[in-house]
């Protein structure tokens, strides 16, 4: 039997058969199906892992000279060849000490000195090549590396001293600087020669330093190139 709200007793579970006053209907249980599918959903839904993080984009690649981010087989600023084709540049890292010892070595080139002559010049015809030069090695050590003649008037005497004999009549007393880097690295600058410097056949700009590593090859005055070389320690 039914209770109605008024507290009569009702063989009826629809409207109380005593005061007709409507009974409240009893609850409903949950069917079984449904409640075996909310607890498969909640089981499934620990199961699932936790979604990951987006992964980041990595930073791309230094050129392991000059550190420009790399766009292609070779550096953008130094030339530097990531394939290992090329000639590396040596280079330490920061805070260790230089393993490698570079010297600069000074010779006579005659296809330069007929390119030089080929464009003319006041001094052109007083300029004659040497018909034996010998090589010398200059060790590169220090902060920089002067190169150029000597001179007792200015009280000059660089480092790679290029009096002779033979002496190049084109060589300026102070023509260019060796300027050694914390990498263990070079830079070279020409600080306002007479004739000006090159590097690989690309004239400098006065006063403004570029790299030059193994293989490099500085052709300055009438006739000399100097080629950097890289040796044992």
């Amino acid at each position: 039997m039914a209770t109605c709200p008024q507290g009569h007793q009702s063989g009826a579970d629809d409207y109380c058969d005593i005061c007709g006053t409507q009974l409240a209907p009893a609850p409903q249980q949950a069917s079984q199906p449904a409640q075996q599918s909310a607890r498969q959903s909640a089981r499934q839904s620990a199961a699932q892992p936790a979604p990951q993080p987006a992964a980041q984009p990595q930073p791309a690649e230094g050129c392991p000279v000059c550190q420009t981010p790399r766009a292609g087989q070779f550096c953008e600023v130094c030339g530097h060849d990531y394939s290992g084709s090329g000639t590396p540049l040596h280079v330490s890292a920061p805070g260790t000490s230089v393993g490698a010892r570079w010297e600069a070595v000074t010779a006579a080139d005659r296809t330069y000195y007929e390119k030089v002559i080929a464009e003319g010049g006041p001094d052109a015809a007083a300029m004659a090549f040497p018909p034996y030069c010998p090589e010398r090695s200059f060790a590169l050590h220090g902060e920089q590396v002067r190169i150029g003649r000597r001179s007792r008037a200015r009280n000059l005497q660089p480092e790679i001293d290029l009096t002779g004999p033979p002496e190049d009549p084109g060589v300026s007393h102070l023509h260019a600087v060796l300027l050694g880097q914390p990498d263990g690295t070079w830079m070279l600058v020409d600080p306002g020669s007479s004739n000006g410097t090159q590097v690989n056949g690309k004239a400098l700009k006065v006063n403004v330093p570029v790299r030059v590593g193994a293989g490099d090859r500085i052709h300055l005055g009438a006739w000399t190139v100097i080629t950097i070389r890289e040796g044992t320690p």
